[in-house]
């Protein structure tokens, strides 16, 4: 069986909206996705970011969770036959509020997978509003049970095979520590790039057609440089065919551009087209 990608919806967000793009439509507040992913067809199934732990957890950054019974992430993954048992890695683009707050649901025989550096930035105090202490003091937790905690070292080994199809690397954007998870479907790579795009649209397709095309904007909110942002994202629409972030729908694309987006899955239908660029103009 290939492997595949199942969304999982874990609820909304409202935000200010120059948090997900730089400068874009300060003091507007828009909502976002916050979204999971499911990866079937290999041994065993394996979850990417848990979501956030609570409504009220949103508010200590100043934002709005519309988490209802049906995000549950039990509830998610029931919709494709699988219990919260049944998983074998959980794995984590980064740790922020709204990507690890359910591991504790998971027991301790599920390991949860982290690039080292990841853990060590969450204690650093830098972003540290975005590390809540329920979640960060579970991971210790783990720390201290075996097999309940695995370890990357990505900026030195380089990309790191987690199971046949399904690797894991450095994202070198967003965070210190964030890292892609990168999974071999039968129509070519997805990746799950967790925060390094936040918004397709504002970030990549309308720059892509302004002056300084092939330039995307950078998040709003990021712990590296706007130039290692800017390359992470490139880097991306260069070597995937599928690109999965989670406050936005997942992009296919081709020759570095998105040209259609999915929905509950990847690889899925296309539900909405986006024109070819003109490459040549008249």
């Amino acid at each position: 069986m290939a492997l595949e990608i199942k969304i999982l919806d874990y609820g909304d967000i409202e935000l200010e909206s120059s948090f997900l793009v730089l400068g874009r439509d300060c003091g507007r507040t828009r909502r976002v996705l916050t979204l999971g992913f499911l990866i079937l067809g290999g041994p065993y199934p394996v979850v990417v970011d848990t979501g956030y732990r609570s409504n009220q957890i949103m508010e200590t950054l100043g934002m709005r969770g519309l988490q209802y019974h049906e995000h549950m992430i039990e509830n998610q993954l029931a919709r494709h036959g699988v219990r919260m048992g049944d998983v074998r890695f959980v794995c984590h683009t980064h740790l922020h509020i709204d990507h690890a707050g359910k591991d504790d649901l998971f027991p301790m025989n599920t390991t949860v997978v982290v690039n080292r550096k990841e853990l060590e930035y969450s204690v650093s105090g830098l972003m540290h509003p975005q590390y809540p202490a329920p979640d960060i003091k579970h991971l210790i937790d783990r720390l201290h049970t075996k097999s309940a905690l695995r370890f990357l070292d990505l900026e030195i080994t380089g990309p790191i095979e987690l199971m046949p199809g399904v690797y894991c690397d450095a994202a070198n954007a967003h965070t210190e520590g964030s890292m892609n998870i990168i999974v071999h479907t039968a129509d070519g790579i997805a990746t799950i790039c967790g925060d390094v795009i936040y918004d397709f649209n504002d970030q990549i397709v309308t720059p892509f057609h302004e002056i300084h095309d092939w330039e995307p904007r950078t998040t709003g909110n990021h712990g590296t440089s706007k130039r290692a942002e800017k390359a992470a994202i490139k880097k991306l629409l260069s070597s995937s065919r599928y690109l999965l972030p989670v406050h936005d729908r997942p992009a296919k694309i081709e020759g570095g551009n998105v040209v259609g987006r999915l929905h509950d899955q990847v690889p899925g239908p296309i539900v909405q087209s986006l024109p070819q660029r003109n490459w040549f103009p008249a």
